[in-house]
């Protein structure tokens, strides 16, 4: 999970620099007690996860002084236990008090994010239904997020506004119709998937017919989910979202729908407890 390319580096990078720059200001004031020695430190998971920000916990240290060595003894994605030592951290004590905060704050967020992923993807073994995530993102870690969803199991749904169609409510009503929408799409970027967030089964029946790639099933009953599917017969791939919990991930992927979004992956977040200790 470790391996980005030039323009992910680039957003992991950027977003390091902000977060230091609104935490360290114009200096450390408290780091500068401490006497510049090597020192080393210990970083203990406090409870169960699956580890997620490694390349972002680097970078932290990275940027402050590039003398600071980081080992992992857990692979990124990989199932932790309460108390359990991820990590050591070897170097100069002040660097290392300034970028713990930001290092840390990175690796709960994104380990939060990853475990929430996998509880869902447990929920949906057997089943042939993808975990998509949404745009509702924290300002800023929108990579970062959708690296974590990828972390525990997940699959990423469009990055953002620029990479796939999504025709939702207040789109068909600026069009005039679905068909209108998708048709003005299909002559602007043939290239792009269209799908279309439907809220009745005859939108359902509009989408189909103008040759939609996904519809998006909004808040649908598992009846009208049934339906629906029964309806698009393979024609078009199905997406159900809206109300999706653990409790009823696992009855809405058995009905047979080809992805299942929740926004709660990277909106509800959960920060997973991680301590550094100096030696």
């Amino acid at each position: 999970m470790n391996t980005h390319n030039r323009t992910e580096l680039a957003q992991i990078k950027e977003a390091v620099r902000i977060a230091l720059a609104e935490d360290v200001g114009d200096g450390d004031v408290t780091a500068k007690l401490c006497e510049p020695k090597v020192i080393t430190a210990q970083l203990l998971s406090r409870e169960a996860a699956i580890l997620c920000g490694q390349p972002w916990f680097e970078e932290t240290f990275k940027q402050l002084d590039n003398t600071i060595k980081t080992r992992w003894t857990c692979q990124e994605g990989e199932q932790l236990q309460a108390n359990q030592t991820i990590c050591t951290v070897a170097g100069n004590a002040p660097s290392i008090l300034t970028g713990e905060r930001t290092a840390l704050n990175f690796l709960q967020t994104l380990s939060g994010t990853a475990t929430a992923v996998n509880q869902f993807i447990q929920r949906l073994a057997g089943t042939q239904s993808k975990l998509l995530d949404t745009r509702k993102t924290i300002p800023g870690l929108r990579y970062a997020q959708k690296y974590a969803v990828r972390c525990g199991g997940g699959d990423n749904h469009r990055m953002g506004l620029f990479d796939a169609y999504l025709i939702k409510e207040n789109h068909i009503a600026a069009c005039g119709s679905i068909s209108n929408a998708v048709a003005k799409a299909k002559s602007l970027r043939p290239d792009l998937s269209i799908e279309v967030e439907v809220e009745t089964i005859n939108q359902l029946r509009e989408a189909i017919q103008c040759n939609a790639d996904i519809a998006l099933l909004d808040n649908f009953s598992f009846a009208q989910v049934a339906s629906a599917i029964a309806i698009a017969n393979n024609e078009i791939k199905l997406e159900v979202s809206g109300g999706i919990t653990l409790d009823n991930v696992k009855d809405y992927a058995q009905l047979g729908v080809d992805f299942i979004s929740v926004g709660a992956l990277t909106k509800h977040l959960r920060a997973i407890d991680f301590s550094m200790r100096f030696n």
